[in-house]
């Protein structure tokens, strides 16, 4: 979807389709493979993007196709078509923040992106922002078809999912995106997407 930043954390990949413009942000050390899927052998939708899992067959098919440690063709074309299914099958996560262009609400969706923890009412916003509470809650529901606190939900769930990649300690990351702490962070982290957040940082799949 045009105007989404996806997270992608360790051991998930994203989906790109052709034709859609992206940029690519990585943080700190990163090391990444880039796949290209012809379109008419396209194992997922071709009109969005998604996160998705990667489990540890697919990885080691990355690895392999990506060293060129299969020299012999046939078993290549093998791994290849096995690897186009692995992502056919792949769970999705709902990893995707979307955003805004009307300036008013983009102008909000940046404060809170600067400050995830912030406990600001959309009453709060309104004389920051220079619009009131009502039509910043019309403007969530037409411009992004969410609400404000379900939208602060996904941007705290994106800025933890970020740091728990960089190794900052659980306590810490629910301190930086509002909770009180890590107890309470952990319950909204697995009701959300449905896994705890110690799952981020191994290479655990959730099949």
């Amino acid at each position: 979807m045009p105007g989404t930043m996806w997270i992608v954390p360790r051991y998930r990949a994203v989906w790109i389709p052709p034709g859609i413009e992206h940029e690519v942000v990585m943080q700190g050390e990163v090391e990444f493979h880039a796949l290209y899927v012809e379109p008419a052998a396209s194992p997922l939708p071709l009109d969005r993007c998604a996160v998705v899992e990667v489990s540890p067959l697919m990885r080691e098919l990355v690895n392999a196709l990506a060293d060129d440690v299969i020299a012999q063709e046939r078993r290549r074309r093998m791994a290849m078509g096995l690897l186009v299914e692995e992502i056919r099958e792949a769970p999705s996560l709902p990893l995707g923040l979307p955003l805004p262009e009307e300036r008013r609400l983009r102008a909000l969706c940046m404060a809170m992106m600067e400050d995830p923890a912030s406990e600001n009412t959309l009453e709060e916003w309104a004389p920051i922002i220079g619009a009131s509470a009502r039509t910043l809650a019309r403007l969530f529901d037409t411009e992004l078809h969410t609400s404000f606190g379900v939208w602060r939900r996904q941007l705290r769930l994106a800025r933890a999912i970020d740091l728990i990649g960089r190794g900052m300690p659980l306590a810490d990351v629910a301190t930086e995106v509002g909770y009180a702490n890590a107890p309470a962070f952990s319950t909204m982290f697995r009701n959300s997407l449905g896994f705890p957040p110690s799952q981020l940082s191994t290479g655990q799949t959730l099949r």
